[in-house]
């Protein structure tokens, strides 16, 4: 038993320190020099590697800035659909208060013709300006109720569209200097950019037009809600004088 032990233990430091040794990178060919991870020809001037080694770090900082540059217009597209989607329920709403205001209209419409007849039943004399006709031919009623083809809430939101890989400047954004993979990645990250810049733009163009339409669409509801508010005025008026004759 003592010898199973020792066999046991022996086994377990059979992950021994060269067992866990990690290995670096790998040592450069002979007659090179490996300089913050570069390799460098070991007869290279110091003045030459100090360049490369300068070279290595703006690249490095170029790519770093277009990732930057990629994750700052994915969170504004993410800002720009959720406001083209509150505009969306911010339309809706406002396409069911005027069509409140339509179907009141409509429904004191029908009470006016109502009252009309029951005035002539009691022999009472309508006068001119308690006639509907006289009420909808005015300016007030025209400007209110008039006809608008604004369009209504936006459809189908966001707009995205997708960028045409033909389009841009011939041979890429980036300059092909050294032909390392960090280039390509840097002009993939810029081509991304400039669709989503372009996606951006339509994004702000259909707020703008959803706003103006929206803004216009308050001035009906102001006008349609005077409107109404003058005619249930003026009806509650005659209904009063039909009780008290």
């Amino acid at each position: 038993m003592p010898a199973a032990a020792t066999a046991g233990r022996a086994n377990a430091g059979g992950s021994s320190p060269q067992g866990r040794r990690r290995t670096g990178p790998p040592s450069p060919p002979p007659g090179a020099v490996r300089i913050n991870g570069m390799l460098m020809p070991i007869d290279m001037s110091d003045e030459l590697k100090g360049l490369n080694v300068g070279i290595d770090e703006k690249t490095q900082e170029s790519l770093e800035s277009t990732r930057r540059m990629l994750a700052l217009c994915e969170e504004s597209k993410e800002a720009g659909i959720r406001t083209l989607v509150m505009l969306d329920d911010q339309g809706e709403q406002l396409e069911r208060v005027e069509g409140a205001l339509d179907t009141i209209n409509k429904d004191m419409k029908e009470a006016e013709d109502h009252l009309k007849g029951m005035e002539k039943c009691c022999g009472l004399c309508v006068l001119p300006w308690n006639k509907t006709d006289d009420f909808e031919k005015g300016s007030d009623y025209a400007k209110a109720w008039k006809k608008d083809d604004d369009g209504g809430v936006i459809s189908d939101q966001p707009r995205i569209t997708v960028g045409d890989p033909t389009m841009g400047p011939q041979g890429g954004y980036i300059t092909k200097i050294t032909n390392d993979d960090r280039e390509g990645e840097m002009d993939e990250n810029v081509q991304q950019v400039a669709t989503m810049v372009g996606n951006l733009r339509n994004m702000a163009i259909d707020m703008s037009t959803e706003v103006s339409n929206q803004n216009r669409q308050l001035d009906r509801i102001h006008d349609k809600t005077q409107s109404n508010e003058v005619r249930v005025e003026s009806a509650n008026k005659r209904a009063k004088n039909l009780i008290t004759k």
